[in-house]
């Protein structure tokens, strides 16, 4: 016979309100909130997802889309993502649309017909329409790792610009003058802010942009190995180069070993994203990482906080720092 919300209020002595409103997402005491979870598992009680919906209008589910689940970095955010949405018993919808417009669109509306209660989404540059359908339903959201101009809603970022920026400095100090950047696709947010970084630091430094050392990728592995090779063929070859995502600095670094170039020898190395390489790979790779735990956790906090109907410090923008890890491979020029 299956349980009943009576027999997690005879097992608990609490009250059925109370324990539906825990049920339906609602704040209860701390010490009840444990009580009910007991129940819950003791009794093996099993909510009525479709029942709970029909009731309430919410479905305590959650859709996430992301550009690709091939991608360590998009799915690394979304498994903290829904680590957190899980304590709150709330279940995760993960779709990918493979960087189409044309799948984005098809998947969001899947989402739609889901009835989800809330969306994390990392939209596609000039997809905007997209997002403000999803702000016109009154659907709770929060972008991740892309702005959208135009739109209110919450995001949460990272510091690209000053992650590019001490980046290069730390090369900038090291004696280093022609530095390569292997950057992102010009119309998305992110790799426009990585890349403003760069140039800034240039400025900063009255040091003379080359516009031949900078190559734009498509943040696939194949990107990073032809340009890589690009900027070594150049008259000048810079003397460092900065990589500025995960799948591009492995296809880099393939670059660099099929070609026998050397580092820091040949060539000065700042990637992307990628600690696991960094220890792979010898002499050690100097890397920028993101802070991929906090994203995650974050755009999920901010999620819930807007699913309560808590609008407080609406839009919020997160920008959260990288960290700058400096290993072997990077040599110092003398002047």
């Amino acid at each position: 016979m299956a349980t009943t919300i009576k027999d997690i209020a005879k097992y608990t002595g609490l009250s059925i309100s109370t324990i539906s409103k825990h049920l339906n997402g609602g704040n209860v005491l701390e010490h009840n909130k444990e009580l009910i979870e007991e129940a819950i598992q003791t009794l093996n009680f099993r909510v009525n997802e479709m029942a709970r919906g029909l009731r309430t209008s919410r479905t305590m589910t959650v859709g996430v889309l992301i550009p690709s689940l091939e991608n360590i970095f998009f799915t690394s955010i979304v498994s903290n993502i829904e680590s957190i949405l899980l304590k709150e018993g709330y279940s995760t919808i993960v779709c990918d649309y493979k960087e189409n417009p044309q799948l984005e669109e098809k998947k969001l509306q899947f989402l739609f017909d889901k009835m989800v209660d809330g969306i994390v989404l990392m939209p596609l540059p000039d997809n905007d329409n997209l997002v403000k359908e999803i702000i016109a339903r009154k659907i709770p959201l929060v972008l991740i790792d892309r702005m959208i101009s135009n739109v209110n809603c919450d995001v949460v970022l990272v510091d690209n610009l000053n992650a590019s920026y001490d980046a290069v400095e730390q090369l900038i100090i090291r004696g280093h003058r022609r530095i390569g950047i292997i950057a992102g696709p010009q119309n998305v947010y992110t790799a426009q802010e990585r890349l403003k970084g760069y140039i800034r630091v240039f400025e900063d430094y009255g040091l003379k942009v080359d516009s031949r050392l900078i190559k734009h990728g498509d943040y696939q592995i194949e990107s990073g190995y032809n340009l890589l090779l690009e900027l070594m063929k150049i008259e000048q070859p810079p003397t460092a180069v900065y990589v500025t995502n995960y799948e591009m600095t492995i296809g880099s670094i393939i670059a660099i070993n099929e070609n026998n170039i050397r580092i820091p020898d040949d060539i000065s190395f700042i990637g992307f994203d990628n600690q696991d390489l960094a220890r792979i790979v010898k002499p050690a790779l100097s890397i920028v990482v993101q802070p991929v735990q906090q994203i995650g956790e974050t755009a999920a906090q901010v999620l819930l906080k807007r699913l309560r109907n808590d609008l407080g410090g609406f839009p919020l923008v997160a920008r959260l720092k990288t960290q700058l890890l400096i290993r072997d491979s990077i040599k110092k020029i003398e002047s």
